[in-house]
């Protein structure tokens, strides 16, 4: 008795007899008739004839290529600031840093996003740990990658009145520049920045660098970057990238310690060893006033960063002052003030890290911080040489080096210091 009932495409058979032979007239693996199985309804006919029609002429449904969708385009970054920065405190942020803001300092990142978020308030909201970076704390200097994720606690943002810009104003801004530029070129410009001038604004601080860099701005919209700082009361070189160029090969340049820089300070007494190397690690504490300073910590200790500073005596003052040439391999945060403190020699008029018990400043010497950035070395960003720039003394520290009989040393001992 054969199985299958009428052909091969009966019930319950696929191409075989169900006792495993094949079916009478049929080799095996052949195929079961086209009209096996139940015939389609009305409905499912139409919407294949309809997926026909709709299908290119001659090529099977399995191969069509699927349909183009248009490309949303990605958001520039003035739209991607402008939203974030209409963003109130209403809730965690999390943000994805963009190719443009790739290499981008967190800082940096955190006021081109929040231009009415304060310095001081950027950088407590990282020394908490509030602000995280693919879910690990991060510090205020560290580099962002495209595609990170940064996640912004809840932001206090103040709204900042447009002021209108002052022709006058700009042109005393620049006035102002030129005749403190020590060097300038179409990618790098070097000031001669006055002490007690702020660098960055901050709480109440209103008149700094990087504001006056705005009246700099080009016609394509570039405004000039800084790459480096010094802090508000140090005098001395301070570099300046003109171009996006210049600012990410400079950038580069400071973090991998290729630029040399020399500071002149007086400090208090004279080191027993005329020089030497100071080698530590620093971290941020909480004074006992709410302001923050650096203090030696452990290798291991939260925020702890290895910092190294050459020093070299040029000259000596009745063994009550000297006069020192500083060489800082890392450019860590009050690193040379903090330095000279830790070996018992801080800087005269130091008001955070001065720390000698009844000292007496000597006559004519103003109570000011004396500290120079003297010289700045580092390769040109485009190749074209070295650039080698020296500041001269400030008004306060050259009095002080009139009243001690410093004459300016034509060598320097610490140009011999080891470059790491």
């Amino acid at each position: 008795m054969r199985s299958g009932g009428k052909g091969t495409g009966g019930k319950g058979a696929r191409g075989s007899g169900t006792g495993g032979k094949p079916a009478a007239g049929k080799g095996e693996g052949s195929r079961p008739p086209a009209r096996a199985g139940k015939r389609p309804s009305h409905d499912a006919r139409r919407q294949a004839q309809a997926a026909a029609r709709s299908r290119p002429e001659g090529l099977p449904a399995a191969t069509r290529p699927a349909p183009r969708r248009p490309a949303a385009a990605a958001p520039t970054r003035a739209e991607v600031k402008a939203e974030t920065a209409q963003v109130l405190s209403t809730g965690v942020q999390q943000l994805v840093v963009t190719p443009d803001e790739n290499e981008m300092r967190i800082d940096r990142f955190l006021e081109a996003r929040f231009p009415q978020l304060s310095f001081s308030h950027i950088q407590r909201i990282v020394r908490k740990g509030e602000l995280r970076v693919d879910g690990k704390r991060a510090d205020s200097k560290d580099r962002l990658e495209a595609g990170q994720t940064v996640r912004i606690p809840p932001l206090k943002l103040e709204q900042q009145a447009e002021r209108p810009r002052s022709a006058k104003a700009d042109a005393d801004t620049i006035g102002f520049l030129r005749s403190i530029t020590l060097y300038e070129d179409d990618d790098v410009m070097v000031l001669n920045k006055p002490a007690g001038l702020a660098v960055q604004g901050g709480s109440g601080t209103t008149r700094h660098v990087d504001g006056m860099l705005e009246a700099l701005t080009g016609k394509d919209g570039q405004k000039p970057r800084l790459v480096h700082r010094l802090d508000k009361d140090t005098a001395g070189c301070l570099v300046i990238a003109k171009s996006r160029f210049a600012a990410a090969t400079l950038a580069k340049t400071f973090r991998s310690r290729s630029a040399r820089k020399v500071y002149w300070a007086l400090v208090a007494g004279v080191p027993r060893v005329r020089q030497g190397r100071i080698s530590t690690y620093l971290a941020r504490e909480e004074a006992y006033d709410g302001d923050q300073r650096m203090a030696v910590a452990q290798h291991g200790e939260d925020g702890a960063m290895h910092a190294v500073t050459y020093y070299a005596v040029v000259e000596t003052a009745a063994q009550k002052l000297a006069w020192l040439s500083l060489k800082p391999v890392t450019g860590r945060t009050h690193q040379l003030r903090a330095h000279t403190t830790h070996i018992g020699h801080p800087i005269v008029g130091d008001p955070k890290y001065f720390n000698i018990q009844n000292w007496e400043l000597p006559g004519g010497i103003q109570n000011k911080l004396h500290l120079l950035a003297r010289r700045i070395v580092l390769p040109h960003p485009r190749g074209k040489g070295t650039i080698d720039v020296s500041a001269p003394l400030p008004p306060h520290m050259r009095q002080s080096w009139n009243l001690l009989g410093f004459e300016d040393a034509p060598y320097d001992p610490i140009v011999d210091a080891p470059d790491e």
